[in-house]
Protein backbone atom coordinates (compact mmCIF):
# COMPACT_ATOMS: atom_id res chain seq x y z
CA UNK A 1 0.00 0.00 0.00
CA UNK A 2 2.14 2.85 -1.20
CA UNK A 3 0.33 4.54 -4.07
CA UNK A 4 -1.17 8.00 -3.74
CA UNK A 5 -4.56 6.66 -4.82
CA UNK A 6 -4.79 4.41 -1.77
CA UNK A 7 -3.40 6.72 0.91
CA UNK A 8 -5.72 9.31 2.45
CA UNK A 9 -2.67 11.40 3.38
CA UNK A 10 0.83 10.98 2.01
CA UNK A 11 3.89 12.99 3.00
CA UNK A 12 7.10 12.98 0.99
CA UNK A 13 10.50 14.33 2.09
CA UNK A 14 8.84 16.97 4.26
CA UNK A 15 10.89 19.62 6.00
CA UNK A 16 9.11 21.93 8.43
CA UNK A 17 10.70 24.82 10.30
CA UNK A 18 9.36 27.46 12.64
CA UNK A 19 11.32 30.46 13.93
CA UNK A 20 14.57 28.92 12.70
CA UNK A 21 13.85 25.65 14.49
CA UNK A 22 13.60 22.39 12.53
CA UNK A 23 10.51 20.36 13.44
CA UNK A 24 11.17 17.57 10.94
CA UNK A 25 13.30 16.92 7.90
CA UNK A 26 12.94 14.24 5.27
CA UNK A 27 9.68 13.02 6.79
CA UNK A 28 7.97 10.31 4.75
CA UNK A 29 4.62 9.08 5.97
CA UNK A 30 1.37 7.64 4.65
CA UNK A 31 -1.99 7.28 6.39
CA UNK A 32 -4.26 4.59 5.00
CA UNK A 33 -7.96 3.92 5.62
CA UNK A 34 -8.57 2.45 9.05
CA UNK A 35 -5.33 3.70 10.60
CA UNK A 36 -5.15 5.78 13.79
CA UNK A 37 -1.88 7.58 14.44
CA UNK A 38 -0.69 9.33 17.61
CA UNK A 39 1.83 12.16 17.37
CA UNK A 40 3.94 12.37 20.52
CA UNK A 41 6.66 14.75 21.72
CA UNK A 42 7.56 17.18 24.49
CA UNK A 43 5.97 20.61 24.78
CA UNK A 44 7.19 23.13 22.22
CA UNK A 45 8.67 20.55 19.87
CA UNK A 46 6.48 21.66 16.95
CA UNK A 47 3.64 19.14 16.88
CA UNK A 48 0.99 21.81 16.26
CA UNK A 49 3.16 23.44 13.60
CA UNK A 50 3.51 20.13 11.77
CA UNK A 51 -0.21 19.43 12.04
CA UNK A 52 -1.06 22.85 10.61
CA UNK A 53 1.41 22.28 7.77
CA UNK A 54 -0.29 19.00 6.90
CA UNK A 55 -3.63 20.82 6.87
CA UNK A 56 -2.33 23.44 4.45
CA UNK A 57 -2.50 26.31 6.94
CA UNK A 58 1.20 27.11 6.55
CA UNK A 59 3.79 26.17 3.92
CA UNK A 60 6.50 23.57 4.41
CA UNK A 61 10.12 24.50 3.70
CA UNK A 62 10.32 21.57 1.27
CA UNK A 63 8.59 18.31 0.42
CA UNK A 64 5.09 17.35 -0.62
CA UNK A 65 1.72 16.60 0.97
CA UNK A 66 -0.99 14.71 -0.91
CA UNK A 67 -4.66 14.27 -0.05
CA UNK A 68 -6.02 11.18 -1.79
CA UNK A 69 -3.28 11.53 -4.39
CA UNK A 70 -3.83 15.24 -5.10
CA UNK A 71 -1.16 17.79 -4.16
CA UNK A 72 -2.46 19.70 -1.15
CA UNK A 73 -1.55 23.12 -2.54
CA UNK A 74 -3.60 22.50 -5.69
CA UNK A 75 -6.85 21.89 -3.82
CA UNK A 76 -9.34 24.66 -3.11
CA UNK A 77 -10.25 25.40 0.48
CA UNK A 78 -13.67 23.85 -0.10
CA UNK A 79 -12.15 20.65 -1.52
CA UNK A 80 -9.77 20.38 1.43
CA UNK A 81 -12.59 20.87 3.92
CA UNK A 82 -14.57 18.06 2.31
CA UNK A 83 -11.66 15.65 2.78
CA UNK A 84 -9.85 16.89 5.87
CA UNK A 85 -11.16 17.82 9.30
CA UNK A 86 -9.02 19.73 11.79
CA UNK A 87 -9.51 20.11 15.53
CA UNK A 88 -7.63 23.10 16.86
CA UNK A 89 -6.15 23.43 20.32
CA UNK A 90 -8.03 25.92 22.52
CA UNK A 91 -9.48 27.98 19.68
CA UNK A 92 -11.21 31.10 21.10
CA UNK A 93 -14.78 32.10 20.28
CA UNK A 94 -14.82 34.63 17.45
CA UNK A 95 -18.37 35.86 18.14
CA UNK A 96 -21.38 34.83 20.26
CA UNK A 97 -23.12 31.77 18.87
CA UNK A 98 -24.99 28.74 20.11
CA UNK A 99 -23.71 25.19 20.35
CA UNK A 100 -26.03 24.13 17.53
CA UNK A 101 -24.98 26.99 15.24
CA UNK A 102 -21.31 26.22 15.83
CA UNK A 103 -21.66 22.61 14.77
CA UNK A 104 -23.94 23.50 11.84
CA UNK A 105 -21.15 25.74 10.53
CA UNK A 106 -18.99 22.64 10.03
CA UNK A 107 -21.35 21.59 7.22
CA UNK A 108 -20.58 24.74 5.21
CA UNK A 109 -18.18 22.99 2.74
CA UNK A 110 -21.06 20.83 1.51
CA UNK A 111 -23.83 23.43 1.17
CA UNK A 112 -25.32 24.29 -2.18
CA UNK A 113 -25.41 27.74 -3.73
CA UNK A 114 -28.45 28.72 -1.64
CA UNK A 115 -26.57 27.91 1.54
CA UNK A 116 -29.36 25.96 3.23
CA UNK A 117 -28.67 22.90 5.35
CA UNK A 118 -30.38 19.69 4.25
CA UNK A 119 -32.01 17.14 6.52
CA UNK A 120 -28.86 15.05 6.17
CA UNK A 121 -26.75 17.99 7.39
CA UNK A 122 -29.01 18.46 10.41
CA UNK A 123 -29.00 14.74 11.11
CA UNK A 124 -25.21 14.62 11.17
CA UNK A 125 -25.12 17.62 13.49
CA UNK A 126 -27.54 16.17 16.04
CA UNK A 127 -25.81 12.80 15.86
CA UNK A 128 -22.47 14.50 16.57
CA UNK A 129 -23.89 16.46 19.51
CA UNK A 130 -25.35 13.27 20.98
CA UNK A 131 -22.01 11.47 20.61
CA UNK A 132 -20.31 14.01 22.89
CA UNK A 133 -23.22 14.54 25.32
CA UNK A 134 -24.05 18.06 24.16
CA UNK A 135 -27.49 17.52 22.63
CA UNK A 136 -29.15 18.95 25.74
CA UNK A 137 -27.01 22.10 25.43
CA UNK A 138 -27.76 22.73 21.75
CA UNK A 139 -29.24 26.19 22.37
CA UNK A 140 -26.69 27.36 24.95
CA UNK A 141 -24.28 30.11 23.94
CA UNK A 142 -20.75 28.85 23.59
CA UNK A 143 -19.44 31.57 25.90
CA UNK A 144 -21.27 29.89 28.79
CA UNK A 145 -19.58 26.51 28.34
CA UNK A 146 -16.87 25.06 30.55
CA UNK A 147 -13.47 24.14 29.16
CA UNK A 148 -14.42 20.48 28.85
CA UNK A 149 -17.73 21.32 27.17
CA UNK A 150 -15.93 23.56 24.68
CA UNK A 151 -13.56 20.74 23.86
CA UNK A 152 -16.44 18.35 23.27
CA UNK A 153 -18.00 21.01 21.05
CA UNK A 154 -14.85 21.05 18.89
CA UNK A 155 -15.06 17.27 18.60
CA UNK A 156 -18.74 17.48 17.66
CA UNK A 157 -17.96 19.98 14.89
CA UNK A 158 -15.28 17.63 13.57
CA UNK A 159 -17.66 14.67 13.63
CA UNK A 160 -20.37 16.61 11.82
CA UNK A 161 -17.91 17.72 9.14
CA UNK A 162 -17.78 14.01 8.29
CA UNK A 163 -14.39 13.85 6.57
CA UNK A 164 -12.37 10.70 5.91
CA UNK A 165 -9.19 12.23 7.34
CA UNK A 166 -8.85 13.93 10.72
CA UNK A 167 -5.95 15.95 12.12
CA UNK A 168 -6.62 16.56 15.81
CA UNK A 169 -4.50 18.76 18.06
CA UNK A 170 -4.81 17.51 21.64
CA UNK A 171 -8.44 16.41 21.23
CA UNK A 172 -8.58 15.16 24.83
CA UNK A 173 -7.47 18.47 26.34
CA UNK A 174 -9.63 19.62 29.32
CA UNK A 175 -11.52 16.31 29.43
CA UNK A 176 -11.84 14.17 32.56
CA UNK A 177 -10.67 10.52 32.33
CA UNK A 178 -14.13 9.14 31.55
CA UNK A 179 -14.64 11.52 28.63
CA UNK A 180 -11.06 11.00 27.42
CA UNK A 181 -11.69 7.28 27.01
CA UNK A 182 -15.19 7.76 25.63
CA UNK A 183 -14.17 10.37 23.06
CA UNK A 184 -11.05 8.63 21.78
CA UNK A 185 -12.91 5.32 21.64
CA UNK A 186 -15.62 6.91 19.51
CA UNK A 187 -13.15 8.66 17.22
CA UNK A 188 -11.10 5.52 16.61
CA UNK A 189 -14.10 3.23 16.17
CA UNK A 190 -15.73 5.65 13.72
CA UNK A 191 -12.55 6.05 11.66
CA UNK A 192 -12.02 2.32 11.37
CA UNK A 193 -15.66 1.58 10.63
CA UNK A 194 -15.94 4.26 7.93
CA UNK A 195 -12.54 3.70 6.34
CA UNK A 196 -11.11 6.96 7.64
CA UNK A 197 -7.79 7.81 9.24
CA UNK A 198 -6.72 9.93 12.20
CA UNK A 199 -3.54 11.72 13.23
CA UNK A 200 -3.89 12.96 16.81
CA UNK A 201 -1.50 14.95 18.95
CA UNK A 202 -1.61 13.25 22.34
CA UNK A 203 0.20 13.71 25.64
CA UNK A 204 -0.93 10.49 27.28
CA UNK A 205 1.36 7.70 26.09
CA UNK A 206 -0.93 5.06 27.56
CA UNK A 207 -3.95 6.26 25.60
CA UNK A 208 -1.79 6.26 22.48
CA UNK A 209 -0.64 2.71 23.21
CA UNK A 210 -4.17 1.54 23.91
CA UNK A 211 -6.06 3.13 21.03
CA UNK A 212 -3.62 3.96 18.21
CA UNK A 213 -2.08 1.41 15.87
CA UNK A 214 0.70 3.75 14.67
CA UNK A 215 2.80 6.48 16.26
CA UNK A 216 4.87 9.41 15.03
CA UNK A 217 7.51 10.61 17.50
CA UNK A 218 8.87 14.17 17.15
CA UNK A 219 12.27 14.18 18.83
CA UNK A 220 13.08 17.89 18.76
CA UNK A 221 16.27 17.75 16.71
CA UNK A 222 14.63 17.46 13.31
CA UNK A 223 14.49 13.68 13.46
CA UNK A 224 11.34 11.58 13.77
CA UNK A 225 10.38 7.97 14.36
CA UNK A 226 7.29 6.45 12.77
CA UNK A 227 5.76 3.02 12.58
CA UNK A 228 3.45 0.61 14.32
CA UNK A 229 2.75 1.38 17.98
CA UNK A 230 4.28 -1.90 19.09
CA UNK A 231 7.52 -1.16 17.22
CA UNK A 232 7.83 2.53 18.02
CA UNK A 233 6.78 2.71 21.68
CA UNK A 234 9.71 1.14 23.50
CA UNK A 235 11.42 2.00 26.76
CA UNK A 236 14.45 3.41 24.94
CA UNK A 237 12.48 5.43 22.39
CA UNK A 238 10.26 6.99 25.06
CA UNK A 239 13.20 7.90 27.25
CA UNK A 240 14.81 9.59 24.27
CA UNK A 241 11.55 11.34 23.40
CA UNK A 242 10.77 12.71 26.86
CA UNK A 243 14.31 13.04 28.26
CA UNK A 244 13.17 11.18 31.35
CA UNK A 245 13.19 7.56 32.55
CA UNK A 246 10.09 5.68 31.38
CA UNK A 247 9.29 2.23 32.73
CA UNK A 248 6.95 -0.39 31.22
CA UNK A 249 3.92 -1.62 33.16
CA UNK A 250 1.27 -4.24 32.46
CA UNK A 251 -2.31 -2.98 32.05
CA UNK A 252 -5.57 -4.81 31.28
CA UNK A 253 -5.16 -3.56 27.69
CA UNK A 254 -1.53 -4.60 27.25
CA UNK A 255 1.76 -2.79 27.75
CA UNK A 256 1.70 0.65 29.35
CA UNK A 257 4.21 3.23 30.53
CA UNK A 258 4.95 5.30 33.65
CA UNK A 259 7.54 7.96 34.44
CA UNK A 260 10.46 6.46 36.34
Amino acid sequence: MNSHSKALLEIGSLRVEVAGYTVCQGLNLALYPGQCWAMLGVNGVGKTTLLHTLAGLRPAQSGNVFLKGAPLEQLTGRARAQQLGLVFQDRPDQFPTTVLETVLASRYPYLGWLGWETERDKGLVYKALAAVDLANLAHRETTSLSGGERQRLRIAAFLAQDTALGLLDEPLNHLDPAYQVRIISHLVERARHQGGALLMVLHDVNLAARFCDHCLLIHGDGTTSAGSTEEVLTENSLQRLYHHPIVPVVTPWGRGWLPG
